[in-house]
């Protein structure tokens, strides 16, 4: 299985998405400042994920995440939640 992740950086304000085979190893990576895009944003806090069952299925949620803006796609999100 790959997954989709938002991760959020407090000490930042910002978000990233990204796509993986092992979110828990990915998270690690993104906290020890192994990643360029977010060495810089440490601590990262896993906020939203989901899974598809093909590399290429993810990576196209990851674009339309990233289209659609991170935040926004989010609050999306939670008023489905809500409904």
């Amino acid at each position: 299985m790959y997954a989709v992740y938002i991760i959020r950086s407090s000490s930042r304000k910002r978000y990233y998405v990204g796509s993986t085979q092992d979110i828990i190893n990915r998270l690690h990576e993104h906290n020890n400042g192994e990643s360029a895009s977010t060495r810089f944003g440490v601590p990262w806090e896993l906020l939203h994920v989901e899974e598809f069952p093909t590399r290429s299925e993810a990576v196209r949620r990851e674009r339309m995440i990233k289209a659609r803006g991170i935040e926004r796609y989010l609050d999306d999100l939670l008023r489905r939640q809500k409904s």
